[in-house]
């Protein structure tokens, strides 16, 4: 079993930068994949970006170049760096994990967090 806890959202102007983060617990190897996707109102989930348990990411071409995705596994803590934001980056942001490597860690999370919001006003 996994537990994920997600922490930093809130409310910034465009052009601003927030930083979440995702406190991870439970068993490592189900936990392998991680990544971070967002649900805007009305709106189907979509990925933002993963990453492995060897360091590989893959981002959503709406936030290349604006967002880093990053894990610490002495602490056991995701997080996500996010630059430039636009209000269409307006959504709740889940932390979620999956057993998994590389192409795998695209889709199929098992497990979710309860989410952080985040509001970018223009």
């Amino acid at each position: 079993q996994v537990q994920l806890v997600e922490s930093g959202g809130g409310s910034v102007q465009a052009g601003g930068s927030l930083r979440l983060s995702c406190a991870a617990s439970g068993d490592m190897l189900s936990r392998s994949c991680m990544g971070w996707f967002h649900q805007a109102a009305g709106k189907e989930r979509e990925r933002v970006a993963v990453i492995d348990v060897n360091g590989r990411t893959s981002y959503a071409d709406s936030v290349k170049g604006r967002f880093t995705i990053s894990q610490d596994n002495t602490k056991n803590t995701l997080s996500l760096q996010m630059n430039s934001l636009e209000p269409d980056d307006t959504a709740m942001y889940y932390c979620a994990a999956r057993r998994g490597t590389g192409v795998n860690c695209l889709t199929e999370y098992k497990y979710w967090g309860q989410g952080t919001q985040v509001t970018v006003s223009s």
